[in-house]
């Protein structure tokens, strides 16, 4: 089982190689092979990455038998998530984790 902050680090890295991926197109998604051989993170850390982004409302998973991911791509909250965190970046040198907020699951 993945610590708190390995969470919250997989839940980060999923956001940015999805957004990079696609490039603000929400119409573009990534498989979840894809995923796990970008991001080496165990299969169900990153099942449970994907419920927990999913439950924000960020992404949208198709999945395969198995609680597996099989499509992942931005929602149009994601992409907006995504582009606040890269304009915070750009304007402050002190950021915190996008994610690092509110209750875990």
């Amino acid at each position: 089982m993945a610590t708190l902050h390995e969470r919250k680090t997989y839940r980060d890295q999923v956001l940015r190689v999805l957004y990079e991926a696609v490039e603000g197109n929400r119409l573009l998604g990534i498989t979840g092979a894809q995923l796990r051989h970008d991001l080496h993170v165990p299969e169900q850390d990153l099942a449970a990455a994907c419920t927990y982004l999913a439950g924000e409302g960020l992404i949208t998973v198709d999945w395969e038998p198995g609680n597996t991911p099989a499509m992942v791509t931005l929602t149009h909250e994601g992409i907006r998530h995504m582009e606040a965190d890269e304009e915070d970046t750009a304007e402050s040198p002190h950021t915190c984790e996008g994610l690092g907020h509110g209750q875990d699951r």
